[in-house]
């Protein structure tokens, strides 16, 4: 790989958006090469490491490489189409290897899926339209797994659920103070023995959930 000491950096769609930050350098491909077009070449890598989440110089041109393969139209790799990988996993912003790794997935996992709409879009044979269905089925699954591996990964393994609307009906009983979240139940903790500490996971069995549940509507 070498760097060019052109610079073609793609600019802010909007002086409000957030790809207002130094835009990351576009990619020459060449015969037998690629090059990363940047008057610096050492400033080049850090912007293209920084937006691949590419942890040291092996990492961003291994990254490179693979994505350049992903970006392939009609047996040939698309100068385009990488740039718009690279520009949708920089948008992503991982922060470590493993989040680097699901966004270049995540990225040509979608660039498949489009192919494949593309192909359904212009094909009238029955059966090609029944298998392309069924690829573009598998390929958008996948990438909503990823999604949610991403945010797993991101919250710690454990998924996050968010109470957005609460109403008591008349007779009922609201809860103040902190809920803690299990894998079965969700046990309330009032205020008033919040000192008692959180229910230890192993301790909420079927007579304990029962009791929630009879709390709840009491």
């Amino acid at each position: 790989m070498t760097t060019s000491s052109k610079c073609h950096d793609t600019p802010p769609v909007a002086a409000n958006d957030r790809s207002a930050v130094a835009a990351s350098p576009r990619i020459k491909l060449y015969k037998r090469r690629i090059a990363i077009n940047h008057p610096d070449p050492q400033a080049g890598e850090r912007l293209l490491a920084e937006a691949l989440g590419a942890v040291d110089r092996d990492a961003l041109h291994g990254l490179l490489k693979q994505l350049v393969k992903a970006s392939v139209i009609g047996q040939k790799p698309d100068e385009a189409n990488l740039a718009f990988m690279i520009s949708m996993v920089k948008s992503i912003a991982p922060r470590d290897s493993i989040e680097a790794m699901l966004a270049a997935q995540m990225v040509s996992v979608h660039v498949a899926a489009m192919r494949s709409a593309c192909r359904l879009a212009f094909s009238d044979d029955i059966l090609q339209q029944e298998s392309v269905t069924r690829a573009l089925t598998r390929l958008g699954r996948t990438f909503a797994a990823q999604i949610e591996a991403l945010s797993r990964h991101r919250n710690n393994g454990e998924r996050a659920i968010t109470v957005r609307n609460l109403s008591v009906q008349d007779g009922g009983k609201a809860i103040v103070g902190n809920v803690t979240q299990h894998a079965s139940v969700i046990v309330a903790r009032p205020n008033a023995a919040a000192d008692a500490g959180p229910v230890p996971r192993h301790e909420v069995g079927e007579h304990d959930e029962a009791e929630v549940r009879q709390g709840a509507s009491a």
